[in-house]
């Protein structure tokens, strides 16, 4: 008589990546059976009603119902593991080991990682703790971040001058060790670069990502600057619109433009 196989369900809004998530499940836990995929938090909760899945892989910023929001409906019946794209977010509380997460784009060594800890507490029935606690401030912490407006104004200092920079007016951000070029354009025209202070990954998370999107370690772009993105093997380089600088993809970033 055979066991009865371990089941998960998977929620993003995000076709792609859910789907991609789906696929390398099957290649680090070929015996898991994906028994649901939920396109935002509502549809999670009422298919894991219908289905009962062992784990949950939630995705966090979902329309209309969060991946928490669904956590706290599901509670202990099912082992939780978020997904989030942003890798500072809530890891003090996940690294409690009550609960796990991944961060976008889902890396296959980080997911066999957390595949393993899943069998161990499966098969040992290990309780989750602090799961309320946790789910709480996780919760604290999403309305925080989403009432917070975005960065409007980038503040730069050109020798006696201080320049007020328009976020939209910027072309790019890059990381250079202690500091971050900001290029950005006056009227249109005239492309300037100024070095600020504040450290990029202090940046990336107060720019809409509706404009803004990180596509390398050390450079955040403006897709609203970007003329068009040459693929090269397992990366890619995106040429600028009036800039002659030529940006790099890293593999991690290269499913932004996965329709290439």
């Amino acid at each position: 008589m055979s066991a009865t196989p371990t089941t998960a369900l998977v929620a993003d809004d995000e076709p792609l990546l859910r789907q991609s998530l789906v696929r390398k499940l099957k290649s680090v836990w070929p015996e898991l059976k994906v028994v649901a995929e939920a396109r935002n938090g509502r549809e999670a909760v009422k298919l894991f009603e219908e289905k009962q899945p062992d784990i949950c892989f939630l995705d966090i910023h979902m329309p209309g119902k969060s991946g928490i929001e669904a956590a706290q409906s599901i509670g202990r019946r099912a082992h939780l593991v978020f997904v989030t794209a942003y890798d500072n977010y809530a890891v003090e509380a996940f690294s409690q080991g009550a609960l796990d997460y991944l961060v976008k784009p889902v890396e296959i060594e980080r997911l066999a990682d957390t595949a393993e800890r899943l069998r161990e507490r499966l098969s040992s029935c290990k309780p989750v703790n602090h799961q309320q606690e946790l789910l709480e401030q996780l919760a604290r912490q999403l309305q925080s971040k989403e009432d917070k407006p975005y960065l409007r104004w980038i503040r730069a200092s050109i020798g006696q001058q201080l320049r007020m920079i328009p976020v939209e007016d910027v072309h790019y951000l890059r990381s250079d060790e202690k500091y971050t070029l900001v290029a950005w354009s006056e009227s249109g025209n005239n492309n300037l670069e100024a070095c600020i202070r504040t450290p990029l990954k202090d940046l990336t998370h107060q720019l809409d990502p509706e404009l803004f999107a990180q596509v390398h370690r050390s450079v955040v772009v403006n897709l609203k600057a970007v003329r068009h993105v040459i693929r090269d093997g397992d990366t890619a380089q995106i040429t600028l619109l009036n800039r002659e600088e030529i940006l790099p993809v890293s593999r991690r970033y290269l499913h932004l433009f996965r329709q290439m």
